[in-house]
């Protein structure tokens, strides 16, 4: 199974409100149904060392993302989400007032990381990859994982989420480690590596 190319980031798509999914969606592709879907966008997640990945970041309009699948979150844990919503909750439910702000990256944005502030518990709903529809709360992680994956469903990426300053003060730090990345290869291609 060949995994989905990324789509950079200048690319319309990734900044685009992505219209509902249903099944009949399949049918113009190759892509025969969702497990089918799920388990190639799990795939191309894993191989760019993802925690989560979005349809429209590899440039399908299907509303649907994947998350977990990996041994430091919550047992390897995997969610295909169809559908996402987050349902929204009053000021006075304490529950879910907490924010929580942490160094988040994107695979649209390679080398890229920013400081978000999210809510730490959010109630979600979405369908699995057999159509039935979950309702649950997520915490931590998965929680975090689940809103940044949900904004790019909005056409929101993390970037919009910070201030001018911080993203030019972020985007020095992704050049320098760019940099770092680029020379560090060229060394191990030098002494006869073959590049992966």
């Amino acid at each position: 199974m060949e995994i989905f190319k990324l789509i950079p980031p200048q690319d319309p798509r990734v900044q685009t409100l992505v219209a509902p999914f249903s099944d009949d969606m399949l049918k113009d592709t190759d892509i025969k149904d969702r497990k089918e879907l799920s388990d190639k966008m799990f795939k191309t997640m894993n191989k760019y060392s993802g925690l989560g990945l979005s349809a429209n970041q590899c440039g399908l309009p299907f509303r649907m993302f994947v998350m977990g699948d990996n041994l430091l979150l919550e047992n390897r844990r995997k969610i295909t989400a169809f559908n996402p919503k987050i349902i929204p909750k009053l000021p006075t439910d304490l529950r879910y007032r907490e924010q929580v702000l942490m160094k988040e990256g994107c695979l649209t944005f390679p080398f890229l990381f920013l400081n978000i502030s999210r809510p730490r518990i959010v109630e979600v709903e979405y369908e699995d990859i057999d159509g039935k529809v979950i309702k649950e709360d997520l915490d931590g992680m998965f929680s975090r994982i689940y809103q940044h994956e949900y904004d790019h469903m909005q056409g929101i990426v993390f970037t919009d989420r910070v201030s001018k300053l911080k993203l030019d003060m972020a985007k020095k730090k992704q050049m320098k480690m760019v940099k770092e990345y680029a020379k560090k290869v060229g060394n191990h291609m030098s002494e006869g590596g073959k590049k992966s």
